[in-house]
């Protein structure tokens, strides 16, 4: 009996900790996405790939949240995890956009 309830915990706790493993949202199919991200089962991971294929690659975290079924709260849940192409060297941890200059001083950068 000590075994079950052994075995039970171990799987209980292992499941979460394979969310949490960085993924690079630009190249991982959607298995790989399913697995590594909070929240995002088969169904979410398969619409990321095919917003993927049919936009091009994804700039940001945040962009994520263009993907049907795709909210904010998720995206900041998995930011940690989330990795995007960098122009040079690889994958980088993706981090949440910056607001322009004319953005923070609620402008535009257009003229009249």
């Amino acid at each position: 009996m000590k075994s079950l309830v052994l075995a039970l915990t171990t799987l209980l706790f292992a499941a979460p900790a394979m969310a949490g493993t960085p993924v690079n949202i630009n190249t991982a199919d959607a298995n790989a996405l399913a697995q590594a991200l909070d929240g995002v089962g088969l169904a979410k991971a398969q619409a990321i790939v095919a917003w993927r294929e049919a936009n091009g690659d994804f700039d940001s975290a945040d962009q994520l949240t263009s993907v049907k079924g795709i909210g904010q709260s998720l995206v900041d849940r998995n930011r940690e995890s989330i990795l995007v192409d960098a122009a040079k060297g690889g994958a980088k941890p993706a981090r949440k956009a910056r607001p322009t200059r004319a953005a923070k001083a609620g402008g535009t950068d257009t003229q009249d």
